[in-house]
C-alpha cells in the first residue's frame, strides 16, 4: 500500500510540474510568434491548466478504467467549485462583475446538461465526442471573435491572465523544449496517478468511480487551486471566477470529448444517483450568485466547504455509500 501512495504522490507532482512547464513553454512560444494575449490567456493559459486531467482520462480510458476518467471530470468540476473557489473566498471575499462570467457559465450550465444526458444513457462515444469538441471550439472562437476588439472584464481578465504566466527565459528552442518536457512530464505523471490510485482503491475496498471523484479529481485540480488562491491574495476576482468556469467548460466539452475519441466511454449507473446532481447544483449556485449580489462572502466560501465536506462524507461512509450510492 505505500508503493501505492508513492506512485500516487510521484504522479501528482509530475501532472502538477508539467502542467506549469507546459503553459510557461507554450505561452512564451506564443508571446515569441506574435499571438495575442487575449488568445493566449483564453487558450493556452485558460486550458493549459486542466491539462492534467485530460492526461489522466485519456490514460484511465485506455487502461480500462472509465470510471476513473468520467470521476476525474465529475468530480474535478464538483471540487472546482465547492473546494477552491470556496477556499479563494475564505482568503479574501469575491466580489466580480456578473457579466464577466454569465456567458461563461451559461455554457458551463449547458454542458453540463449535455453530460447528465449521456449519464442518462449510459455511453458517450465518438460521435459525441467530436460533437464536445466541436461546440468546444465554437465557443472559444465566437469568445475570441467578441472580445477581441472589446474592454469588457470577460476579455481583460483573459489578457490579465496571460500577462501574468511567468515566461522561460533565454532562447525559443529552450521554451519548445520547457513545452515538450511539460507534455512528457504529464504523461508520465498520468500513468503513475491511474496505477496508484488503483492499487489503493483496490487495496481499502473502495471503487474507481469514488477513487476517480476524490483522490483523483482533487489532485488534477490542483493547478486550478493554485491559480485561484493567488488570484484570491492579490483580489482578482474576475481571475478566480474565470479559472474555474472555464477549467469546467474545458473539462466537459475538452476532456470528455477528446477521451470518447480515442475510447468511447461507458457511464457507470451510480454517477447519475448523487454525483452528476451535485455538479449539476454546483454550477447553477454559482449562477446565481453572479447574477444576484455578484459577491462571495468568506461564510459562504465556509458553507459552500461544508457542502463539500458532507459530499465527501456520504462518499466514503460506508452506511451513506451504500443506502445513495446503490
Amino acid at each position: 500500500m505505500l508503493s501505492a501512495w508513492v506512485l500516487l504522490v510521484a504522479g501528482l507532482v509530475l501532472l502538477v510540474g508539467g502542467g506549469e512547464m507546459l503553459v510557461r513553454g507554450s505561452s512564451t512560444v506564443a508571446r515569441r510568434l506574435g499571438l495575442s494575449p487575449l488568445i493566449i490567456g483564453m487558450t493556452l493559459v485558460g486550458f493549459g491548466t486542466s491539462t492534467p486531467e485530460l492526461a489522466t482520462s485519456v490514460n484511465a480510458a485506455l487502461a480500462g478504467a472509465p470510471d476513473i476518467a468520467v470521476g476525474n471530470v465529475v468530480g474535478s468540476n464538483i471540487a472546482n467549485v465547492l473546494l477552491i473557489l470556496a477556499t479563494a473566498a475564505l482568503i479574501s471575499p469575491l466580489m466580480c462583475r456578473h457579466d464577466a462570467i454569465m456567458r461563461d457559465g451559461l455554457v458551463a450550465l449547458g454542458a453540463t446538461i449535455a453530460v447528465i444526458a449521456c449519464g442518462y444513457v449510459g455511453v458517450l462515444g465518438r460521435t459525441g465526442g467530436l460533437v464536445f469538441l466541436a461546440v468546444l471550439a465554437a465557443y472559444v472562437f465566437a469568445t475570441y471573435r467578441l472580445e477581441r476588439n472589446t474592454d469588457s472584464a470577460s476579455s481583460e481578465m483573459h489578457r490579465h491572465e496571460a500577462e501574468a504566466t511567468p515566461l522561460v527565459s533565454g532562447p525559443v528552442w529552450l521554451s519548445v523544449l520547457a513545452a515538450l518536457a511539460g507534455i512528457a512530464a504529464i504523461v508520465a505523471g498520468a500513468a503513475l496517478l491511474i496505477d496508484g490510485a488503483t492499487q489503493i482503491g483496490c487495496g481499502a475496498g473502495i471503487s474507481e468511480a469514488v477513487i476517480g471523484l476524490t483522490l483523483v479529481a482533487v489532485g488534477t485540480s490542483l493547478p486550478e487551486l493554485a491559480v485561484s488562491i493567488i488570484a484570491a491574495i492579490r483580489r482578482e476576482a474576475d481571475i478566480a471566477f474565470g479559472n474555474i468556469v472555464g477549467s469546467n467548460i474545458f473539462n466537459i466539452l475538452g476532456i470528455l470529448g477528446v477521451t470518447a475519441i480515442i475510447e468511447p466511454l461507458r457511464f457507470d449507473p451510480s454517477f447519475m444517483v448523487l454525483d452528476m446532481w451535485v455538479m449539476l447544483a454546483a454550477i447553477i449556485g454559482l449562477l446565481l450568485f453572479a447574477t444576484t449580489r455578484s459577491r462571495l462572502e468568506r461564510w459562504e466560501g465556509g458553507l459552500l466547504l461544508a457542502v463539500y465536506g458532507a459530499y465527501m462524507y456520504v462518499l466514503f461512509y460506508p452506511n451513506a455509500l451504500s443506502a445513495i450510492r446503490t
